[in-house]
């Protein structure tokens, strides 16, 4: 199986960043940010996930990128040594 987790795991903190961004931003005047003494803890942190998530999802497809993979697979292709002994 050549899936890296950290591409799921990428896009799925991307997606909950970015809606927990998105109700931050829609709610910025509410009174329901009294409790944490005025700060949007949503838009801080759907902003933390947001760069955790693109973080985890670039380095999952920078391996993919490095190995030049077109076929889905990553990791060194099958580089077999050869164990018997040489003759001169």
């Amino acid at each position: 199986m050549g899936l890296d987790l950290r591409i799921p795991l990428g896009l799925m903190f991307l997606s909950i960043g970015a809606l927990m961004c998105g109700y931050g931003a829609l709610t910025w005047h509410s009174p329901i940010y009294a409790q944490s003494l005025g700060q949007n803890i949503n838009v801080l942190w759907g902003s933390v996930m947001l760069i955790f998530g693109g973080l985890m999802f670039f380095l999952g497809r920078r391996a993919r990128w490095q190995e030049g993979s077109t076929d889905g697979t990553v990791g060194r292709p099958d580089t077999a040594v050869d164990a018997s002994p040489r003759r001169h």
